[in-house]
C-alpha cells in the first residue's frame, strides 16, 4: 500500500493563527474600541480585501508600492512584486496584474467615498476594523497580515473633527489600561515650514522629511547623518537642528516654532491648526500632559495635507500604537475635487503584543460557561433538554459527545477546557427531578432543582467576575 505523502502544516511568513483563548483576548480588546467608535457616532463599514491595481497604485509613495501584496491573474496566486505597479505580463503575455490585497483602510475609503456620491451624507463618520496585507520582512509588532481598527470623518475642514480622533485615541488607550502614553502631534504644513526656511528645495523634501521623522530611533546627530546621507546641504541642516532641538509642553514647543517659523505662510498656518486643534481637544476633555507637539514626527504616507498624530507607550518599548491625520486630497484623486478628511489607525496587533507584555489582559481559556454530562445513551435526551433550556436562557453551554465515557472524564474535559460548572444528569438526579452542579474550581458539589439551575448559574456567574 503506498503512504499517502504528508504535507509540512507551515505558516506563511508575517502570518498567524489564533487558538481560541487568544482570539478571546483579540476580541475583548477590538470589543473596546467598537464601543468607544460607536459611542462617538461612527458607523461600521467594511470593503473587499482586493482593491484594483488602479485605485491603490500611486497613493502610498515608494515604500508604499513597494510593499503590496498583488495577485496575478489565471490562478498564478499571491506573490511580492517590486517593479511594475499597473501590469505584469508573463511568459504568453495573457497574465496581468490588476488586483492587489489592500495596504490600509483609508484608501479603500476614499474609494467608497467617491462611488457613492449623493448616498452618503456628509460629514461622514465611519469605522472600520478588517485585516490588510503589507510585503515587508516580519519583526516585533510587524506582520504582513494584521487588523486594522480605523476610524474617519470625511466631509469637515474643521480643526475639531482631528481634535475628535485624538479624543478618541486618548479614551481607547485609557480605557485599555495604559497610564502612561503620549499622543505626538504635528502638522505637514509645519513640516513644509520647516523646509522653506531651511531652503531645502521642494524636490528633496521627502528626503528631510523621512530623515528627521527618526529622531526618537537615532537621536539629532544621527539625524544629522542621515540628511546629509541623503543629499541635504549643510547650511540647510545647520537651520533645521535648533528646530528638532525644541522641547517641552504643547503650549512651549508651540511658541518656539511661533518664532522660528516666522515669515513661512504655510508653517504659520499649519501652527495656527495645531493651536486650533490643541484648544478643541482639551475642551473635550484630552489632558494637556498627553498631547506632545513633536516636530521631527511626519509620518511615512504621501497623502497627509494637514495635523498628523501617533500615539507611543513608554513601556514596552514597541513603537506606534495608532497613526493617522489629515487628508484633504485623497479623495479628489478619484473625484477630480477635494474633500477633506482625517482619521487614524489604530494599531491593534501592537497594543495587543503590548497588553500582553504587561500583563494587563485577563486570561480566558473559554467562553462556556457549563458542561453537561451524558450518562449513556438512554439518558442523552434529559441531558440535551437541560443544555437546550441552558441555551434558550443565554448561558453559553457545552454538552458531552461521548455517552458511556466515565464522569471522571468528562469532568477532566471540562477542566482542561477551563469550564467552570459541571452539570451532572444521570438516572437517580433525572428520576428526582434535580441537577448535580459541581463547581470545578472549588471542588464543591451540590443537588439544584431543575427549575432553580438556571438562577443558580447566573449567580455564581456573578460571584465569579
Amino acid at each position: 500500500m503506498t503512504r499517502k505523502k504528508q504535507t509540512e502544516p507551515l505558516l506563511p511568513r508575517g502570518m498567524r493563527d489564533f487558538l481560541p483563548e487568544e482570539m478571546m483576548r483579540r476580541r475583548k480588546v477590538i470589543e473596546t474600541i467598537r464601543e468607544i467608535f460607536e459611542r462617538y457616532g461612527y458607523e461600521p463599514l467594511e470593503t473587499p480585501a482586493l482593491e484594483r491595481i488602479e485605485v491603490l497604485a500611486g497613493k502610498y509613495g515608494e515604500e508604499g508600492e513597494k510593499l503590496m501584496f498583488r495577485v496575478l491573474k489565471r490562478g498564478s496566486g499571491i506573490e511580492k512584486l517590486g517593479k511594475e505597479i499597473e501590469e505584469l505580463r508573463i511568459t504568453n503575455k495573457r497574465e496581468i496584474i490588476d488586483l492587489a490585497l489592500r495596504y490600509d483602510l483609508t484608501v479603500p475609503l476614499a474609494r467608497v467615498v467617491a462611488l457613492n456620491q449623493g448616498k452618503i451624507a456628509l460629514p461622514f463618520k465611519r469605522y472600520q476594523i478588517q485585516p490588510v496585507w503589507r510585503a515587508e520582512r516580519p519583526q516585533r509588532g510587524r506582520y504582513r497580515e494584521f487588523y486594522q481598527c480605523d476610524v474617519d470623518t470625511v466631509g469637515s475642514p474643521s480643526m475639531m473633527a482631528d481634535a475628535e480622533i485624538i479624543t478618541i485615541i486618548n479614551e481607547i488607550l485609557t480605557k485599555l489600561g495604559f497610564s502612561r502614553f503620549r499622543i505626538r502631534i504635528n502638522n505637514r504644513k509645519v513640516l513644509n515650514g520647516i523646509a522653506e526656511k531651511a531652503g531645502v528645495p521642494e524636490e528633496k523634501a521627502i528626503d528631510l522629511f523621512i530623515g528627521i521623522d527618526k529622531l526618537e530611533k537615532i537621536g539629532l546627530s544621527g539625524v544629522e547623518e542621515e540628511l546629509k546621507n541623503r543629499g541635504i546641504a549643510r547650511e540647510a541642516i545647520a537651520k533645521i537642528i535648533p528646530i528638532l532641538e525644541v522641547k517641552g509642553d504643547f503650549k512651549t514647543v508651540l511658541s518656539e516654532a511661533e518664532k522660528l517659523l516666522y515669515g513661512s505662510k504655510i508653517g504659520e498656518e499649519g501652527l495656527s491648526e495645531l493651536a486650533e486643534l490643541f484648544n478643541y481637544a482639551t475642551s473635550f476633555g484630552v489632558p494637556p500632559g498627553n498631547l506632545i507637539l513633536d516636530l521631527s514626527l511626519a509620518r511615512g504616507l504621501d497623502y497627509y495635507t494637514g495635523p498628523i498624530y501617533e500615539s507611543v507607550v513608554d513601556e514596552p518599548r514597541i513603537g506606534s500604537l495608532t497613526g493617522g491625520g489629515r487628508y484633504d486630497n485623497l479623495i479628489g484623486m478619484f473625484l477630480g475635487r477635494d474633500i477633506p478628511a482625517t482619521g487614524t489607525s489604530i494599531g491593534i496587533e501592537r497594543i495587543i503584543d503590548a497588553l500582553t507584555e504587561l500583563k494587563m489582559l485577563p486570561a480566558e481559556k473559554t467562553l462556556s460557561e457549563v458542561l453537561v454530562t451524558v450518562f449513556d445513551k438512554e439518558s442523552f435526551p434529559e441531558s440535551a433538554k437541560v443544555a437546550r433550556e441552558l441555551r434558550d436562557a443565554g448561558i453559553n453551554t457545552t454538552i458531552y459527545f461521548e455517552p458511556g465515557d466515565k464522569l471522571s472524564s468528562q469532568l477532566k474535559y471540562a477542566d482542561k477546557r477551563g469550564i467552570p460548572l459541571a452539570i451532572i444528569v444521570g438516572p437517580d438526579e433525572i428520576k428526582e427531578g434535580v441537577v448535580a452542579v459541581k463547581d470545578l474550581i472549588s471542588g464543591v458539589q451540590e443537588m439544584v432543582a431543575r427549575n432553580n439551575l438556571i438562577s443558580l448559574i447566573r449567580e455564581k456567574a456573578k460571584e465569579g467576575k
